[in-house]
Order: C-alpha cells, then sequence, then structure tokens
C-alpha cells in the first residue's frame, strides 16, 4: 500500500493509533514521529511517568493526550485509551509499545490485513521470537502464553504477547478485571470466547538494550499471569467449552453433527475411537461435578477430539443416573461381603455412601468394559465410513 492509500484507509476504517508509556524518554519522540507518517489520529495515555514524558508529548498539540497523576500498569491505561477511542468515534484501534521495539513502518500491515477481513477481527504482531537477538526469558513467555491460550480458545498462534496490535474497539469486552501486563491476555482470551477472530500479522521488532526499558516484573508478572491463566482455565473448562458445544448442537442437526464434527473433523478413526472412548471412561466413572474438567483436560494432554469426548462423557446426564447407581451396583455386589439384595432398596446418593466399596469397584467394571465397547464401536463404525483414515 503506499502511503496515502494508508492514510485513507485509517481515516476511513476509523482507526486510531494508542501509545501507552511510562517513563520511555530515550524512544518516545521517535514512535510518536514515525506514527505520525501515517497519521495524526493519535491517543497518547501518560501513566504517571516520572522522566521527561510530559514534556515530550507537549511538543504535540495536534495529538489526544491522556495524563494520569500516577502508575497504575499497562492494562489500566490501555483501559483508559479505549474508553478515550471510543468516545472520540474510532471503531479500531492500534496499540503499538513506546519503547522503541516496535516499528511504525508496520502500521500499513495491520491496516491491509484488516481491509482484507470480511468482519471484525483483533490482530496481534508476530515478531518471530526464534530470530537472533531474542532474549530467551521471552521466547520462553512466550511460548507458555501460546499454549495457555491456545488451552482456553483453541486457537493457535504464533505470538499472543506482542503488544503491537489491533483492537475491535466495538466487539472486546467492557469491563476487565487485570490492571497491569496481564491484561493483554485477558482481553484476548474474552474477546476471543466473544467468537472474534484472533490473528497473527508479521512484524518486525528490536530489543536495545542500551535503549529499551522494561517495566515487566518477573516474579511479580508472571505470577500474576499464572494466576490469571488458572482462572482462566477454569472458566474455560465449566463453561466455555460446554457453552460452545451446547449453541452448536443447537444450530446443526444430527447428521450434520456427525458429518461436520465426527467425520470431518481432525485426527484419525483410531483417535476419534480414543475420544469417545475416554468420554464414556470418565462419563461412567465416580467423578461427579468434574466430568467436564477431567474429559477435556484429559483429551488436551492426550491430544484427542475434545468435542467427541465431551460429547461421550454425557452419558451420565441425569436421566441416566439412576440406571448408572443401578448397574454399578449390580456388578460391584460380587466383590463385596454385603447385603445381595441391595437394589431393592431405593436407589439415591445415600445408598451409595453406605455401599461405597461397592459402587466404586462396580463404576470401575461398568466404566472400562463401556469404554472398550463403545471405543470399539466408534472406531468400526467411521472405519466403514472412512476406512483411509484409519
Amino acid at each position: 500500500m503506499t502511503l496515502s492509500e494508508v492514510r485513507n484507509a485509517v481515516a476511513y476504517q476509523k482507526i486510531c493509533i494508542l501509545i501507552p508509556t511510562y517513563n520511555n524518554e530515550k524512544t518516545l519522540k521517535r514512535v510518536i514521529d514515525g506514527v505520525l507518517d501515517y497519521t495524526g489520529n493519535i491517543i497518547a495515555v501518560n501513566d504517571g511517568s516520572t522522566d521527561s514524558t510530559a514534556h515530550i508529548l507537549a511538543q504535540y498539540p495536534d495529538i489526544t493526550v491522556i495524563s494520569l497523576l500516577e502508575n497504575k500498569g499497562k492494562g489500566n491505561g490501555l483501559k483508559i485509551g479505549f474508553r478515550k477511542a471510543k468516545e472520540l468515534g474510532y471503531h479500531y484501534a492500534i496499540t503499538i509499545d513506546s519503547d522503541g521495539q516496535h516499528y511504525p513502518d508496520d502500521i500499513p500491515v495491520f491496516v491491509e490485513a484488516l481491509l482484507h477481513e470480511k468482519e471484525d477481527v483483533l490482530l496481534i504482531g508476530n515478531r518471530n521470537m526464534s530470530q537472533d537477538g531474542i532474549p530467551k526469558k521471552s521466547s520462553f513467555g512466550n511460548r507458555f502464553s501460546n499454549f495457555w491460550f491456545w488451552f482456553e480458545t483453541g486457537i493457535k498462534l504464533e505470538d499472543t504477547q506482542s503488544g503491537y496490535r489491533l483492537y475491535p474497539l466495538l466487539k472486546i469486552p467492557k469491563k476487565y478485571f487485570t490492571p497491569k501486563f496481564e491484561f493483554e491476555i485477558e482481553i484476548i482470551v474474552r474477546t476471543a470466547w466473544r467468537h472474534v477472530p484472533v490473528k497473527n500479522v508479521p512484524i518486525k521488532v528490536l530489543y536495545d538494550p542500551a535503549e529499551r526499558v522494561s517495566h515487566f516484573r518477573p516474579f511479580k508478572d508472571f505470577t500474576r499471569i499464572s494466576i490469571l491463566n488458572t482462572i482462566l482455565v477454569t472458566i474455560t473448562l465449566l463453561y466455555i467449552i460446554p457453552r460452545n458445544f451446547v449453541n452448536n448442537f443447537k444450530k446443526k442437526s444430527f447428521k450434520r453433527f456427525i458429518k461436520e464434527d465426527v467425520l470431518e473433523s481432525d485426527g484419525s478413526n483410531r483417535t476419534k475411537a480414543f475420544s469417545v472412548a475416554l468420554g464414556v471412561f470418565i462419563g461412567f466413572s465416580p467423578f461427579w461435578g468434574f466430568h467436564t474438567l477431567l474429559v477435556i483436560s484429559l483429551s488436551v494432554l492426550f491430544k484427542l477430539n475434545k468435542v467427541l469426548a465431551f460429547v461421550a462423557s454425557n452419558v451420565s446426564l441425569p436421566p441416566f443416573i439412576p440406571f448408572i447407581i443401578a448397574a454399578c451396583l449390580f456388578l460391584g455386589s460380587p466383590f463385596v461381603h454385603g447385603d445381595s439384595n441391595i437394589l431393592s432398596s431405593e436407589l439415591n446418593f445415600e445408598l451409595i455412601k453406605n455401599n461405597l466399596l461397592q459402587y466404586v469397584i462396580g463404576s470401575a467394571i461398568l466404566a472400562t468394559s463401556m469404554s472398550a465397547f463403545c471405543g470399539i464401536a466408534t472406531f468400526l463404525f467411521l472405519s466403514k465410513l472412512n476406512p483411509e483414515n484409519n
């Protein structure tokens, strides 16, 4: 794209450039001057800087400057910037760090990628963390973040930590719960949960130890990020995945579900059969309240089909529970000395408590046998329909 095409696209798409800054006096002016080559739609958030940042920003009377009296973290600065951008009528905000690691001449990369999209999208700059000069701790942290983002959203990205991003202001959440570096994880995960595509675009990066000032505190911030990911994973397992499954199932007929989520899903017939076997095993096992957590976690661990495993685990839906209890007690009775007529009693959880060992043994037998049967039946069924996928 030519410079004039970029300028016109930025104006037409209502894009602003958001620059959060804290004590980056060495690089801030260079970043702003570089951005001004493409647009004057700049919002700078001075997050309580104690250096000459305020003096530098005063040299640019035509840009919007928000000055905070106290440093409260990058996340807080971004939230305030997003709110101001929406007040000014912008639909998108490209965030660029003020520490000099991002090149303003990559702005056309984001603009062109947005123009090729048919719907709103959140774009994250891919810094190619394998190149020379990238600190090892940054590369490790990025891989760590990529894994958990994939676990929480199902989206595979090469870079989830870059601060160089394009946000669809009308589609991101309105309220947030984190104020510092972990905010950039929270916002992309929760935006993805809203079914907004999250994608990488290639960008350049500069790590100059002589100029770059990093405010990342390894122990404190890594701990905060770990706590956030723990919360997000829990929400993913207990709410997001079941919600998505129910919503998708409502939109599809049974025939379409079999075609798209079973026959055309990723994985060989053997993998799909193991997925069903795992789901059935967990569903018949005595882990009431933890079935979803276990089946999704184990599916990820063993690289199985999460959808099939989750569906199969629902053999323990409430209408089937009395029959499962009865079968478990019946199968466990030969291995435990006790009342052989136990099934003549009312079937409830009090009965299980009083005959716990019998129930546990029976549930192990039932879960194992039904898991093997359903796994083999699934494999034979899929092999008949699609033998080339074995």
